[in-house]
């Protein structure tokens, strides 16, 4: 329990930091605020973590976000087949032969 409970504080704790890197990293402050508010979100997350965790949401919420994830690669994958089979790619790709290559001094 104590573990999960410091393991918790110091991701928190690590997050802020690299937050604050970044923050005075950024030239500029035409996009801190987007930085903020993108970095506040995440900070929310990271608090509400071990209250998802509990209730069993997080299971939950990995599991959507893989299954559409899943899905987008999918459809990723089948429209670039559909591009290379229009312009006959995967045809040429086939006739084409490797021979050895050798790397000398």
């Amino acid at each position: 329990m104590f573990q999960e409970l410091y393991g918790w504080i110091q991701n928190i704790t690590v997050y802020l930091l690299v937050t604050a890197a970044v923050m005075h990293a950024v030239p500029g402050k035409d996009y801190g605020k987007y930085i903020r508010f993108f970095s506040g979100l995440i900070l929310i997350l990271l608090l509400a973590s071990p209250i998802l965790n509990l209730t069993g949401m997080a299971e939950r919420f990995e599991t959507l976000y893989k299954g559409r994830e899943y899905e987008m690669n999918k459809r990723e994958i089948e429209k670039a087949e559909e591009f290379y089979e229009d312009f006959g790619v995967a045809e040429k790709a086939d006739e084409i032969e490797v021979g050895e290559i050798e790397i000398g001094n």
